[in-house]
C-alpha cells in the first residue's frame, strides 16, 4: 500500500466534485471517486489521465447503507486507511412553493443530501477513531442558513447537514478527527442551470449579489482542501460561507 494520504470523495463526477478529486490528486493524495454514475465517472478520469495506482472509483449511491457499508470496508482493505472524506455528492430536487412540494421529491433530497452524508460519516468515523486521525468537510448551502422561497426541502437539507457537522466536530475532535463545511451560493456547473431553469417556471429571480457572477468549482476546490490540511488544524465545527459576498444583499 502507499504511504500517501487518501481522501474519499462522493459525488466525485459532479462539477464541483472533479475540481476536489484534481485538487487532491496535485496535491499528493491517492483519490477514491465515489459516485452513482459509472459512464460520468470513467470518462472524467479517462480525460484526466490520472495515475491507476492513486486514483480507483467504485459505483455507490449513498443513501443505500448496504452500499456505503460495503464500498467503505473495500476502501479500508485497498487502501488501509482514509484521512479524508468529502461529502459532495447532493441533489436540489424540484422546486417548488411548500404547498405544491411533493413528498417524493422532498424524501430523496433528504435521503442523497442528508441521509448519504451521515451514513459516510457513520461508516468512515470508525476508520478514522482508529487511525485517531481525519478530516471531515460536507457542503452546506446558502439555503441551509435561510429561509429561500420554492427550497423547503433543498435549504431544510442543508441546514441539517450543519448540524450533523458541528454534532460529530463536538464529538471526535478529541480522537484527533475534526468536521467542517462549507456553504457555497451560486457555483458555476450543471446543477445551476437546473436550477435557473426551476426559476423561470416557479418565478423566482437569481441574485448573485456583489459578485456579479457565481462561483467556480475550483474556488470551492480551494476552501475544501484547506479545511482538511495541516494549515487548518484548529478548524473545528465551522460552516464556512464561499458565496463571494452574495448573501450580503
Amino acid at each position: 500500500m502507499s504511504d500517501a494520504k487518501v481522501c474519499v470523495i462522493t459525488g466525485a463526477s459532479g462539477g464541483i466534485g472533479q475540481e476536489i478529486v484534481k485538487k487532491y490528486y496535485k496535491n499528493g493524495y491517492d483519490v477514491v471517486l465515489l459516485d452513482v454514475s459509472e459512464a460520468a465517472t470513467k470518462a472524467f478520469i479517462e480525460k484526466e489521465k490520472f495515475d491507476p495506482d492513486r486514483v480507483i472509483y467504485m459505483i455507490m449511491d449513498v443513501s443505500s447503507e448496504e452500499q456505503v457499508i460495503d464500498t467503505v470496508n473495500k476502501i479500508k482493505e485497498k487502501k488501509g486507511k482514509i484521512d479524508v472524506l468529502v461529502n459532495t455528492a447532493g441533489i436540489v430536487g424540484k422546486y417548488d412553493e411548500t404547498i405544491d412540494y411533493g413528498f417524493e421529491n422532498f424524501k430523496r433530497i433528504y435521503e442523497i443530501n442528508v441521509f448519504g452524508t451521515f451514513l459516510m460519516m457513520k461508516y468512515v468515523l470508525p476508520v478514522m477513531v482508529e487511525q485517531q486521525k481525519g478530516a471531515i468537510v460536507n457542503f452546506g448551502s446558502c439555503s441551509g442558513m435561510t429561509g429561500y422561497t420554492s427550497e423547503v426541502g433543498y435549504g431544510s437539507s442543508k441546514w441539517a447537514v450543519i448540524g450533523m457537522t458541528k454534532t460529530v466536530a463536538n464529538e471526535y475532535f478529541k480522537k484527533g478527527i475534526r468536521a467542517n463545511s462549507i456553504s457555497p451560493g451560486w457555483v458555476n456547473t450543471d446543477m445551476l442551470k437546473q436550477t435557473l431553469l426551476d426559476y423561470e417556471r416557479t418565478g423566482d429571480v437569481a441574485n448573485f449579489g456583489c459578485p456579479g457572477r457565481p462561483g467556480e468549482p475550483s474556488e470551492m476546490a480551494d476552501v475544501v482542501y484547506f479545511l482538511s490540511s495541516d494549515e487548518a488544524t484548529f478548524v473545528n465545527g465551522i460552516n464556512l460561507l464561499v458565496d463571494g459576498g452574495k448573501m450580503l444583499d
